[in-house]
């Protein structure tokens, strides 16, 4: 583990990632290494303070704070919400804090754009809070319920999600406040478009607007992630800021009965945490409801970055990446496989690949159709050589299935990941109703 820099190094020259940070904490000492520039031909290189946008990673810090209030008697996990927002309608206000946080409320894929100029607590009283699924029914990633966390967090609160994640978590933990909207200033990292033959183009903003902040606003470096990480551990020597019974809780799995698991983000779910099984889980069938690792995490992606950290709270192993290009999934794939291979066996979903898929099926024609989760819809479309997907206003891909209605896309551009999906049958009717995606739980409108 010594000479980390160096395959850090290597691995960010081989993928062509314009830069990156590793930090590793294992049998007692942290490593850390960083690779590459902020931002591309600009000649500053990364450093460990440098901070990168952390996408969806935003969303535990925004569950920990929720937790936070739990543990100080102020918000029941299993009440109804109407009971704190009676300006919530009607299913949504019958789903509890347990469901947002698990992604199992219901509620839309997506906060529509047209809702970027509203403040949370208008937003909460739109219509962008209809369940699109009975609450409690499915797991279905949502973003609109982690709005809705941080609304249910100001009004307990009376503070700002802003100022209640720093005063509450970041400074206590010795985290430089910094967001996604600081994108460009010193110390900040660009996220990067690379295309196939390896250019790397910097994105000057991250399109994350003030509203969804609390969703996947935050900035930070792979130092500060491990800094959040020790927080949920039972031997935390830091500063004790959420209780060891809560934290416990938010590593546990949440999704044991529901009719659809976390299928292509992770093997179960936990209240904030996704949680990942080791290369003996992940060699089986992942992602089906109520089954979990040992290991919890989560997954960020912002415009042209990604973040990644992993944690094992018996020994305390945790591993944190961030990465400011379109291609940082391929870079943490890679790096997964060289911490295995010097003996650390990283809890991992694999992002772009099948387990165990078997030989390729032709998709059944019955699969085609329009599909929908608020504002996030997909296309599914039947031709002779087989199916076709089209997610939101996206290019077309073929699709290569399984006997079991799973199925990944062909053809993405060079060092992007494919998308990895299935199809679901209505248990009544034995019909295509459904698919997921990346998480989201998408209905057949047609």
């Amino acid at each position: 583990m010594d000479d980390i820099s160096e395959r850090l190094a290597h691995l960010v020259r081989r993928h062509r990632v314009p830069g990156a940070q590793l930090a590793v904490r294992w049998r007692g000492r942290t490593f850390t290494a960083e690779a590459g520039e902020e931002i591309c031909g600009s000649g500053r290189p990364v450093t460990a303070r440098s901070a990168f946008p952390l996408g969806s990673l935003t969303k535990p810090f925004t569950a920990t704070l929720a937790m936070m209030l739990v543990a100080d008697g102020d918000i029941d996990l299993d009440a109804p919400l109407a009971g704190y927002l009676p300006g919530l309608g009607t299913p949504a206000g019958r789903a509890t804090l347990r469901q947002l946080l698990s992604h199992a409320a219901g509620l839309p894929a997506n906060v529509d754009e047209s809702a970027a100029g509203l403040t949370r607590r208008r937003w909460a009283a739109s219509d962008g809070t209809a369940p699109v699924h009975p609450p409690g029914s499915a797991f279905s990633y949502s973003n609109a319920g982690y709005l809705l966390v941080a609304h249910l967090v100001e009004v307990v609160t009376g503070m700002d999600w802003r100022a209640a994640v720093e005063s509450f978590l970041l400074r206590p933990l010795g985290i430089e406040p910094l967001f996604a909207a600081d994108a460009g200033r010193a110390g900040a990292a660009l996220g990067h478009v690379v295309r196939p033959d390896g250019r790397a183009l910097p994105i000057a903003e991250q399109s994350v607007t003030l509203l969804e902040e609390p969703v996947a606003g935050l900035a930070g470096s792979a130092s500060d992630l491990l800094a959040f990480a020790g927080l949920h551990l039972p031997g935390h020597a830091g500063p004790r800021l959420l209780d060891r019974d809560d934290a416990a809780e938010m590593r546990g799995d949440q999704l044991g009965g529901l009719a659809a698991g976390p299928f292509g983000l992770a093997d179960g779910w936990g209240l904030g945490w996704s949680l990942y099984g080791g290369p003996a889980k992940t060699a089986g069938t992942a992602g089906t409801a109520g089954t979990a690792g040992s290991w919890f995490g989560h997954d960020g992606t912002g415009d042209g970055a990604w973040s990644h950290l992993r944690v094992e709270p018996d020994s305390g192993t945790a591993v944190a990446l961030t990465a400011n290009g379109t291609n940082g999934a391929v870079l943490w794939e890679a790096v997964v496989g060289e911490l295995r291979g010097m003996g650390l066996d990283v809890g991992h979903y694999p992002l772009g690949t099948l387990t165990d898929p078997g030989p390729p099926v032709p998709g059944p024609a019955e699969c085609a159709g329009d599909y929908a989760n608020g504002s996030w819809t997909c296309a599914v479309e039947a031709a002779d050589d087989g199916l076709y997907l089209a997610v939101g206003a996206g290019p077309r891909w073929r699709l290569s299935c399984t006997r079991d209605l799973r199925f990944t896309t062909e053809g993405s551009d060079a060092g992007s990941m494919p998308y990895v999906g299935r199809f679901l049958r209505d248990p009544a009717t034995g019909r295509v109703g459904l698919v997921q995606i990346t998480g989201r739980l998408a209905r057949r409108r047609r």
